[in-house]
């Protein structure tokens, strides 16, 4: 982690997109209107974290939506695949955290996929059964390459 450094920052559409196609993250979007829809993404979450290398090079994010007072949901959190296992997303999700008023005042809710549950688990997240979803788009299943 000692050439790593993480900072908030707004990424651009263009270098997030680059960033998706060495992860496992891109395949959790719909492909359509993908690149107009990243364009907002970027734009307007809440919490914008970017994990870069030496070169500068995007090698982890976190996106989340909070109210800064209650409740943090985290959007995006991905490591690049030459980069996993180094603790990067750990510190991500953290910093996220502390980000958004600690975890004495903010409860952190996520979608995992299931290959990782195990990480979350040992953040010492747990299975909620209590979540609601209404979701009516249209939503062709594919991966950014």
């Amino acid at each position: 982690m000692d050439d790593i450094t993480i900072c908030e920052e707004r990424v651009s559409a263009g270098e997030y997109i680059e960033f998706l196609k060495r992860t496992d993250l891109g395949s959790q979007y719909p492909k359509e209107r993908f690149a107009e829809r990243i364009l907002k993404l970027v734009k307007n979450v809440s919490i914008s974290l970017v994990a870069r290398n030496a070169d500068g090079l995007v090698v982890g994010v976190l996106f989340g939506l909070t109210d800064f007072c209650y409740w943090l949901y985290i959007t995006d959190l991905g490591v690049d695949r030459a980069y996993e296992r180094r603790g990067i997303a750990t510190k991500l999700m953290k910093q996220a955290h502390e980000l958004a008023g600690g975890e004495k005042d903010i409860a952190v809710y996520l979608i995992a996929n299931e290959d990782a549950v195990p990480f979350y688990e040992k953040l010492g997240m747990k299975r909620a059964d209590d979540v609601m979803q209404y979701n009516h788009i249209e939503w062709t299943e594919w991966t950014v390459e």
